[in-house]
């Protein structure tokens, strides 16, 4: 009888296909999705976690600040996530939510091979995309030798010689915090410095190169493969550096959460725009009833391992919501 509440119903829809009806319906099936779906299969609810299997830290070789996997490589960690969801009963389907809409008794998600799940409750953990700046070369070595996070990458790169791409209004701050990590930090910057950040840089001894960027600079070995030598102006230098720290925009994957009205809002720092994210509160509930959000996709800045304690959080949540119906339900049976 333990499994008895993973035994799903299944329902006719329009079109002939058989649409399977679950407790809770995950999308996305990162950090945040597969920490939800395992704390939701040991509440013996009846879960499906859909993944399109394009992690935002795919070009990652290794993850980190994450309690008890440090240096494990990205795909390790969902692979285990996966086991353990499915071992306590969850079902992982590799697909592409597309979008969801409003049934009796919840929501019918529409899959992009045309199929459809229902559930009683949605969950959309999709993480966000990582908008680069138009620079040649930035995109080949996103996750290697392009960085954006210091705590993500800045013990792997410690002494080295380090560039930051000045493509942002929270340039000089980059540049000031990575050089906890590194000596060696040049600024390409083209925008005039106030005197309060000019003070700030030289102080730190961190250089500032006032040329303008055409791009990385990129050897092809006659094997084929591509070496990284530095940032290349638009005079033909080439300054030598070992990695280089951009700035990205960051954008909510919301697609599923849009066709139900949650639109992302632009977050700011420091009165800079910095990305977009669907807002909810600290349980993960959003203005939509019945609707929750976990990890990138409501919050910029969580790394994996608040990420994922997002996820259960909003697990909780989420069992505590169908308690309380299952509740009504079962004294409305009673009553009559």
């Amino acid at each position: 009888m333990l499994w008895a509440r993973n035994v799903v119903a299944m329902t006719k829809t329009s079109a002939g296909n058989l649409d399977k009806r679950y407790d809770v319906v995950i999308v996305g099936g990162g950090a945040a999705g597969l920490a939800a779906a395992v704390t939701l299969a040991r509440a013996r609810r009846a879960v499906l976690v859909i993944d399109s299997g394009a992690p935002r830290n795919a070009p990652a070789g290794h993850i980190h600040n994450y309690l008890g996997r440090e240096g494990s490589a990205p795909a390790d960690l969902l692979a285990d996530g996966r086991a353990d969801a499915i071992g306590y009963g969850a079902e992982v389907l590799a697909g592409t939510a597309v979008s969801a809409e409003r049934e009796p008794h919840g929501f019918r998600i529409l899959l992009d091979d045309g199929s459809a799940v229902l559930a009683r409750r949605l969950l959309v953990t999709t993480g966000l995309v990582d908008e680069l700046p138009d620079i040649p070369g930035l995109e080949s070595r996103w996750g290697r030798e392009v960085l954006h996070c210091p705590y993500c990458h800045g013990w792997e790169v410690r002494e080295q010689r380090i560039g930051v791409l000045g493509t942002g209004p929270l340039a000089v701050h980059q540049a000031l915090m990575w050089r906890q990590w590194c000596e060696d930090v040049t600024l390409f910057l083209r925008a005039e410095l106030g005197a309060e950040d000019a003070e700030s840089l030289a102080a730190r001894g961190i250089t500032v190169e006032r040329g303008a960027v055409a791009g990385l600079a990129l050897t092809v070995d006659d094997g084929g493969a591509e070496r990284f030598d530095g940032v290349r102006l638009e005079d033909g230098t080439v300054v030598p550096v070992q990695a280089v720290v951009v700035a990205s925009t960051m954008v909510a994957r919301a697609d599923v959460l849009t066709s139900l009205g949650l639109e992302p809002v632009e977050l700011e720092m420091g009165g800079h725009v910095i990305g977009s994210a669907v807002p909810a509160d600290a349980m993960g509930t959003t203005a939509v009833p019945g609707v929750w959000v976990a990890g990138n996709v409501t919050d910029l800045k969580s790394q994996l391992i608040i990420a994922a304690g997002a996820g259960l959080t909003a697990a909780t949540a989420i069992n505590a919501d169908l308690s309380a119906e299952d509740t009504r339900l079962a004294v409305a049976a009673h009553r009559s």
